[in-house]
């Protein structure tokens, strides 16, 4: 599985590495047995022949010393046979015989994932307790530094930072445009540091891919040669950024559960598990396809217990670590949405509001000079004494970003720079707000 490599500057994140996922030196400590490993190399043999130790170990995302004793194994038992070396002189390389074709298509219509190396599940379960977002340390500067560049009220500062802090679930409402999706999407950066995530996880005999290029962004140069054991983590880890997933009016419960494809035979996580250690922003709550009540009844026991229970098809039960820092949003009223019950189990609940016209007259100077746009104070006046009044004078932070972006469009399809005239601004006013009067 190929992952995109995006910049990371923090260069201290290294640390972690020998303590969080070690690299293992023996089969024994991958906690994997013998017979799965040789199935995997099976598979991946069927899927690209000729492989050297070097090509499967970093297929498989194992050491080649450790892989070495499972192909010998399968050698003696007649389902891999070794070649010459290639061109290139980087060693025996390694094919299935008809035999081994034959156990690898068995192994495939089991299971059939055919990728890195999984951990174990309590394996997994340890690394997300020692990475968990509770033990985040957010600090008054550190919120302080995160919104300094953006316009928002000091109330909702010393509410935001604590409800983060704390690790806890939050509720965040307010009429639509307050900024609340803005600001919530910026908060998981406020999680310190990058995360460990494996590719995937084994349950019992079955393996359930996790890491997702969507949502997983390995730091800049999370390269590894699992070829060698002296250096770096464990190959079947990825250091990625904090995890940050968004979803909204799509989301069904199907989603918060395993999901299996019947044609490739494989699992694939749930998103509040791929959103572990990271964030999880269920944005537009109450406008999903499901009843809402459907989806909070799904999370009061996650959320009280911090773990999460899934199901196999063939019915066996499991538990999965709940950590991350779950966010709802809405722009309806959470007392009609919620029940008392629901709602306490929320830790922090948060509103947003409109502008007060100070801080939207910031606001708005700020996205004039983001956007280029020449401001002009006669023509702000127009808007704050004579066109918000008829319009019942509500401040909303998205007004100034929507605003003048029509009054830009205008002034690109007049051919003229983009400035805020009386006659850009009554254009755009126009086509921002539904006017019933002018209909019919």
């Amino acid at each position: 599985m190929e992952a995109e490599l995006v910049p990371f500057e923090d260069r201290g994140a290294d640390y972690l590495a020998a303590k969080m996922v070690s690299r293992p030196h023996t089969l024994e400590d991958t906690g994997l047995d013998h017979f799965f490993v040789a199935d995997l190399l099976l598979k991946h043999l069927n899927l690209v022949s000729n492989q050297t130790l070097q090509e499967l170990s970093r297929h498989v995302a194992l050491p080649g010393a450790v892989l070495e004793p499972v192909i010998n194994m399968l050698r003696q038992e007649a389902k891999v046979e070794s070649r010459s070396e290639n061109l290139s002189g980087k060693g025996l390389r390694y094919a299935l015989t008809d035999r081994g074709r034959a156990a690898a298509l068995d192994a495939l219509s089991r299971d059939g994932y055919c990728g890195p190396a999984p951990v174990l599940l309590a394996d997994y379960e340890a690394l997300v307790r020692r990475q968990s977002v509770s033990k985040c340390v957010v600090t008054e500067e550190a919120i302080h530094r995160l919104f300094r560049d953006t316009v928002v009220e000091e109330r909702l500062l010393a509410q935001l930072g604590p409800a983060v802090h704390s690790g806890r679930a939050m509720f965040i409402y307010g009429p639509a445009g307050s900024g609340k999706s803005y600001i919530s999407r910026q908060l998981v950066q406020l999680l310190a540091g990058p995360v460990y995530v494996p590719y995937s996880i084994l349950v019992g005999d079955t393996v359930i891919s996790l890491f997702d290029p969507e949502f997983h962004h390995p730091v800049h140069g999370e390269e590894l040669d699992p070829v060698h054991l002296t250096n770096g983590h464990d190959p079947r880890y990825v250091l990625c950024h904090r995890p940050e997933v968004i979803t909204g009016g799509e989301l069904t419960l199907d989603m918060l559960d395993l999901k299996f494809d019947e044609q490739r035979k494989q699992y694939q996580a749930p998103i509040q598990l791929k959103a572990s250690n990271g964030m999880l922003l269920i944005d537009d709550l109450g406008r999903q396809r499901m009843s809402h009540m459907d989806l909070l009844n799904r999370w009061i026991v996650p959320m009280e217990d911090k773990r999460d229970f899934l199901n196999l098809r063939a019915g066996q039960h499991f538990a999965v670590p709940f950590d991350m820092l779950l966010i709802f949003s809405t722009n309806l009223n959470p007392l009609e949405l919620a029940d008392e019950a629901f709602l306490r189990r929320i830790g922090h609940k948060i509103g947003f509001k409109t502008l007060e016209p100070e801080p939207y007259l910031r606001l708005w100077q700020q996205v004039c000079q983001e956007m280029e746009i020449e401001d002009d104070p006669e023509v702000t006046r127009l808007m704050m004494t004579k066109l918000y009044p008829s319009q019942g004078n509500v401040l909303l932070p998205c007004h100034p970003r929507d605003l003048l972006g029509l009054v830009k469009d205008y002034c690109r399809y007049r051919g003229v720079p983009p400035r805020l005239t009386t006659e850009s601004i009554r254009w755009a006013w126009n086509n921002y707000f539904v006017h019933m009067d002018n209909v019919g």
